[in-house]
């Protein structure tokens, strides 16, 4: 049985279906044994990928464009998609409950500072309907629990955050959806990320995990919130178990994650687009010289 060494980008809900394909044994039927290794920061994993101390890791392929705009650039590609829809939502504070995205320009707003592809892509929606980013009042280096705090304390309006951060908002009456970035459609947020040299190297072994995954994918389809909750509860041991379950709740409802795992070029697309308006890429990659489907 090949042995892989994947690296865990970081620890996210909306990652469930990776944990749901550890716990539910779909890699070790298909005849994987994976060793999952904690990054010490989101993206961090290129490294062990180039000096092969790892074999795969998850993360947004939009790391893989950013290596195609650079001239030295990592030889990544992506495969087997997981997340499907951009995870994030905002989320006001009490008061808060006429919203448009037209209304951020107006507010005191709060980005993610953990990661860049929320802001990239919102940044995008804001562009698409006339309206500057430059012309927010925006808090973009504060992390998402100051902000559920800034929330709480009445000193911001509008939080960018993704789960379980919302549905603890919501539970504590301390803040509440008022926009699902999912809303955007197809958006390619997360696959399996790994070198040229290591797809060659693992090509059978990698059709497999991804054969794997789209045994968990079928699972989703017929297992609800509650279900994934108690298959995968045992990854997020911080996490209260009533909000794991709304956060499930609300991302199956946002068809978050993939139905197969083919790599979506309309999510490629939307996501490419973002990127190139928010300055993170001055060119757009082609979908062929970014994606191996290896089923």
């Amino acid at each position: 049985m090949p042995r892989i060494r994947l690296s865990e980008n970081f620890r996210a809900v909306f990652y469930a279906p990776f944990y749901a394909t550890l716990a539910l044994g779909h890699f070790a039927s298909e005849g994987v044994e994976v060793d999952l290794v904690a990054s010490p920061s989101p993206g961090a994993a290129t490294a062990g990928l180039l000096d092969g101390s790892l074999d795969v890791s998850w993360g947004g392929p939009m790391r893989v464009m950013k290596a195609r705009n650079e001239a030295d650039g990592p030889p990544v590609v992506a495969f087997c998609e997981v997340v499907r829809r951009d995870p994030f939502y905002l989320v006001a504070r009490p008061g808060v409950d006429r919203f448009g995205l037209g209304d951020l320009p107006h507010l005191r707003f709060a980005s993610v500072s953990e990661v860049p592809t929320p802001w990239l892509c919102l940044q995008h929606d804001l562009r698409e309907i006339g309206i500057d980013p430059a012309s927010l009042t925006r808090i973009p280096d504060r992390t998402m629990p100051a902000n559920l705090a800034a929330l709480a304390n009445g000193s911001l309006d509008v939080a960018q955050m993704f789960e379980p951060f919302a549905a603890r908002a919501e539970r504590e009456r301390v803040g509440h959806v008022v926009h699902a970035a999912s809303a955007r459609g197809e958006t390619s947020y997360t696959t399996f990320l790994a070198t040229r040299a290591s797809i060659e190297r693992n090509r059978d072994a990698f059709a497999a995990m991804t054969r794997a995954v789209g045994h968990t994918q079928a699972w989703l389809a017929s297992h609800g919130a509650a279900d994934l909750a108690g298959v995968v509860g045992g990854f997020y041991p911080d996490v209260d178990s009533a909000d794991l379950v709304a956060a499930f709740t609300r991302y199956r409802q946002a068809r978050l994650w993939a139905a197969d795992t083919t790599v979506s070029r309309v999510g490629f697309d939307r996501l490419a687009q973002s990127l190139r308006s928010g300055g993170f890429i001055a060119e757009i990659p082609t979908y062929e010289d970014c994606v191996v489907n290896l089923i």
